[in-house]
């Protein structure tokens, strides 16, 4: 037996003639209809055209209909309706039977069911749409609150909660968690109205989620540098989703224009408020004071009483007259010219090359921000020993660890040569006025260990420079051999504060992201001297 025959409820001999009108079954009956007596159902889950569409037509005019379509009557009304998902098929037949005249496509089986409410119809067509697949996030939450209004208007109830609106589906076969209902509501009322090419484009539950977390860390800070109320942000964060709006969603793009109107507002630095926006999404509290127009940018504020040494804006602050700089010279040598030893000649460490090693850049689309559930590189993952892959894997690290600590514009990928990115340029030194002791000693440090993995500093000089920016105080420093214009333009800590200024302060993603960038530079080295090639040739 055929598949069509074994799913056929009923043949034509079969099926029973529609019930005299007004006159209609009171329990499940099958009947055979001509498709103008139904109609589709006006409150269907699936918005746009179904995927599926050419598909299925294809099959229903080759084989017909494997299965009779679920019908229902509205109490009162004569034409039957779609009574659970089949508003698709339907169409199809319709369209068939205008185009063929065939009259194949003019009756349809039927399975009858009774009419209850209008709520348990449109469940029966969101779990029977949902079972078949393709129905997008933005269309599954509309038809959830839609479903919530009937039950509220059949149940005369003001508002309906969430929490009963999740027991009510649960009852009726259509289970959510309370979280989902949750992004759900936010997608329906917060984002639809401002996005509604993107989520209509399949936008889904994951870019949701990133989107209401950055509007939340977001308006935590307007409120708490007292930009606006709640209202004043809600529009400025409409607006900025209006502007991007597109089929072509970049949740980066919004980020960036609320940290551009954040730090107009507020008079500082773009990476200020980066570093505070990452703060603000991973959990942390830190401080960034506002700057007065007049306030002294040349003369930093006190900082703490640890034996550290302050480096910033071209002076040096001694906050230990006992300690010296972490290069074996008293605080005041930092204003010295000093060469970088290591420049003077390119590295004699690394066999040569028996041929030219040549590779494609590496992928500058990686999303640095990407939750570390879909995008973690861990320890206990193979990793593999070709130099190109080691590469793009060493920047896919660097470019998330500085992205995240609010410096990821200053790394850069690096093709065929290197250890696969750069830094081009130091930190913004206004960070020094506007971000506490303890989050500026972390992104200095960081920066420090990223210019170590990179070998900004020990790196043969020519095959350097070239990469950064003719006005890039890192490219002055390193073509005057100048470490002391480094050093007074980084805030550098002694060394011995990396434990509690870096490794305890970073978050569990960054320490494994920092932990797997060191182990790869050191596959880097063992993969060059393998093959004998020179990382910097």
């Amino acid at each position: 037996m055929s598949k069509r025959a074994a799913n056929k409820t009923t043949s034509p001999e079969k099926s029973l003639p529609p019930p005299a009108i007004g006159i209609l079954p009171d329990g499940p009956t099958p009947m055979r209809l001509e498709v103008a007596r139904i109609k589709a159902y006006d409150r269907n889950p699936r918005r746009s055209e179904n995927p599926e569409y050419d598909r299925i037509k294809a099959s229903i005019r080759a084989e017909g209909m494997d299965q009779p379509l679920v019908i229902t009557c509205r109490p009162g009304e004569t034409d039957y309706v779609v009574g659970a998902g089949g508003n698709t098929r339907l169409h199809i037949l319709q369209a068939l039977y205008q185009e063929t005249g065939d009259e194949r496509f003019q009756w349809v089986d039927c399975l009858f069911k009774p009419w209850h409410e209008e709520s348990d119809v449109l469940l029966a067509h969101l779990r029977e749409n949902d079972l078949r697949g393709g129905l997008s996030f933005i269309d599954k939450a509309q038809a959830v609150f839609d479903a919530k209004e009937l039950l509220e208007e059949e149940k005369g109830i003001d508002s309906l909660s969430q929490r009963h609106l999740e027991t009510i589906l649960r009852e009726r076969g259509y289970s959510l968690s309370h979280g989902l209902i949750s992004q759900m509501g936010y997608a329906v009322h917060t984002l639809l109205p401002v996005i509604p090419r993107a989520l209509k484009s399949g936008l889904g539950r994951p870019q949701v989620e990133r989107i209401r977390a950055l509007e939340r860390a977001a308006r935590c800070i307007w409120n708490k540098r007292k930009l606006g109320d709640d209202e004043s942000f809600g529009a400025v964060f409409a607006a900025l989703c209006e502007r991007y709006d597109g089929p072509e969603w970049d949740i980066e793009l919004l980020r960036n224009a609320i940290e551009i109107e954040i730090a107009e507002e507020l008079e500082v630095s773009i990476q200020a408020i980066r570093v505070e926006l990452d703060a603000q999404l991973s959990g942390r509290e830190i401080e960034i004071p506002i700057l007065e127009n007049d306030h002294d940018a040349d003369a930093p504020e006190e900082r703490d009483a640890s034996p550290v040494v302050s480096l910033v804006k071209g002076k040096s602050v001694a906050e230990d007259q006992d300690i010296g700089d972490s290069r074996g010279n008293n605080s005041d040598a930092a204003s010295k010219r000093e060469e970088f030893p290591s420049q003077r000649s390119s590295h004699v460490n690394v066999p040569d090359a028996s041929e030219e090693e040549s590779e494609e850049p590496p992928d500058d689309s990686i999303d640095a921000r990407a939750d570390s559930s879909e995008s973690s590189i861990t320890l206990s993952q193979p990793v593999t020993t070709d130099l190109k892959s080691l590469r793009a894997r060493a920047w896919t690290l660097a470019a998330r660890l500085a992205q995240r600590n609010g410096i990821g514009d200053l790394v850069a990928p690096l093709s065929g040569k290197g250890l696969g990115f750069i830094l081009r340029d130091v930190p913004d030194s206004s960070l020094a006025d506007q971000l506490d002791t303890d989050t500026l000693g972390q992104v200095s440090m960081l920066w420090w260990h990223l210019a170590a993995c990179a070998e900004m500093t020990v790196a043969p000089l020519d095959a350097v420079v070239v990469t950064l920016a003719d006005d890039s105080i890192l490219r002055q420093a390193l073509e005057n051999q100048d470490a002391g214009l480094l050093f007074n333009s980084v805030w550098t800590l002694d060394p011995g504060h990396t434990g509690y200024q870096l490794w305890r302060q970073l978050g569990e993603q960054d320490w494994q992201d920092l932990l797997n960038l060191m182990d790869t530079y050191r596959r880097i080295y063992r993969a060059a001297e393998a093959s004998q090639i020179r990382l910097w040739e």
